[in-house]
């Protein structure tokens, strides 16, 4: 176990996690120690923070705007098909991490997890992933905004948007967690009332409310089908490749939600709020993405032309597509003020994540957290812990980690295979996929010949370090 864990803080974590008595002049005494050691961290984001943030953080424009081109490549059914599978994917990490991060919710999250239950070498590589992840998502969520803004005013140069949107983004994360948690919360009220919102309009439309009383039921499934012919490749060929291209755009949708994990180690009451705030994941998965993507196969055909648009705003999302279609209004600017709060939100998440880690690409920190879960479930049960006493324990482990690293791994290997079709090669295109999977192991091999740290063994992991502070805020 690692040596700046005290006797006392050993002790203190196996009465705890064997329910014992910890009400004690001895514990009171760990406690007072641990926060003279360790400092006093300001837990500045409240319940209501941490759930709006798993709930709707970073719902950005790929669900608005990006199921356009999934809709387009995989049809009705192989865009619901590739949302689901995604979303198996994202509930597993989810509960991978909720379990680590409830027990330890210490600053940092998942990446200073790896280097306690990996080693060091790993944690290094999840840090520069995580941000080189969300610090290349920054700007183009900031340029979204900018391509939004254009929907009302073409008159001003981008730059001046794009400025503008940075400033507000970096003044918000300079006035520390407490604000950026009050931002989100509106922000992500916001996106959550807009996707509901249309969720209900959605249905709505498809039964014949629209002002043209058109009642489309299930006709798009029929005609044109229910799966597309990915780039004129005939038969199932053809059909399956379309679902695979809806899967790498739905992990874009999806990645993010990890967000509650470097939020873990800034909030109030952390053993009793993120548990909560990992048990509402489901809902944003099947409400909003799944309700969603269903909605949007059943409004719009996927060989409409609106979906082909070039410009991101409003007018290429499919529900607005299908609003148009309906007679209605007014209410693609509503919906298009709606994009640019949540392209923004997404923005100041993006800054807030990357400002308090270093990472990649999305999977390959979905890959690392669950390797780490894998890890720290193998350490928990050398060391003889109860799982059955942590705050938050899933049922579905270990099992569930083992589904999300591989198809996490499987995912990003076939992510550029588009590149590969006969006269479609894309260097930028597969530079942009493949060189965070490469990096992955390059730089964790460069970690462990610079450092020369072994890999931590499960009889000595650290369970325990900080968890008398943890103990006392909660």
């Amino acid at each position: 176990m690692s040596h700046t864990a005290s006797l006392n803080e050993k002790a203190l974590a196996s009465e705890k996690l064997h329910d014992v008595d910890l009400v004690s002049p001895e514990y009171q005494q760990d406690v007072e120690s641990s926060g003279a050691q360790h400092g006093t961290l300001k837990r500045q984001l409240k319940n209501r923070h941490i759930a709006m943030i798993s709930i709707g953080g970073v719902i950005g424009t790929g669900l608005f705007l990006g199921t356009a081109s999934s809709l387009q490549n995989g049809g009705p059914i192989g865009l619901l098909l590739g949302y689901t599978v995604v979303g198996t994917i994202c509930y597993s990490v989810m509960v991978s991490l909720g379990e680590m991060v409830a027990y330890l919710p210490i600053p940092g999250g998942h990446i200073k997890l790896a280097e306690r239950f990996v080693d060091p070498a790993f944690s290094f590589v999840m840090g520069w992933n995580y941000w080189y992840n969300w610090a290349i998502i920054l700007p183009a969520e900031l340029s979204a905004a900018a391509v939004l803004i254009n929907y009302w005013n073409h008159t001003v140069n981008n730059a001046a948007w794009i400025t503008i949107c940075l400033v507000v983004v970096v003044i918000i994360n300079m006035f520390g967690a407490g604000v950026y948690g009050e931002c989100e919360f509106i922000f992500a009220s916001i996106k959550v009332i807009t996707i509901t919102g249309l969720i209900i309009l959605g249905i709505v439309l498809d039964l014949g409310g629209g002002p043209n009383h058109d009642r489309i039921g299930f006709r798009y499934w029929k005609h044109p089908g229910p799966f597309a012919q990915f780039n004129g490749i005939s038969g199932s060929k053809g059909q399956f490749l379309g679902w695979w291209a809806v899967m790498t755009q739905a992990a874009f949708s999806f990645i993010g939600t990890e967000i509650v994990a470097i939020a873990a180690g800034e909030a109030k009451n952390p053993r009793r709020n993120l548990p909560k705030a990992i048990k509402r994941v489901y809902v944003r998965i099947l409400l909003f993405y799944i309700g969603g993507v269903t909605i949007i196969g059943l409004l719009v055909p996927y060989t409409d032309e609106g979906l082909n648009l070039k410009v991101s705003n409003a007018g290429k999302s499919p529900f607005v597509i299908a609003i148009n279609h309906a007679g209605i209004k007014g209410l693609p600017s509503v919906i298009n003020a709606a994009l640019l709060t949540s392209a923004w939100s997404a923005a100041s998440s993006d800054l807030y994540t990357s400002s308090r880690a270093l990472s990649i690409a999305g999977l390959m920190t979905w890959f690392g957290i669950s390797f780490t879960y894998i890890r720290f479930h193998k350490g928990f049960k050398v060391q003889g812990y109860d799982r059955s006493k942590l705050p938050y324990a899933s049922k579905l482990q270990p099992f569930a980690a083992w589904y999300a690293m591989i198809a996490c791994l499987v995912i990003c290997f076939f992510s550029g295979w588009q590149v590969f079709l006969r006269d479609s090669w894309d260097t930028a295109n597969f530079v942009t996929n493949y060189l965070p999977l490469a990096l992955f192991p390059v730089l964790y091999i460069g970690a462990k010949l610079w450092r020369r740290t072994p890999v931590v063994k499960p009889a000595d992991m650290d369970f325990v370090s900080g968890l008398a502070e943890i103990e006392a805020d909660w």
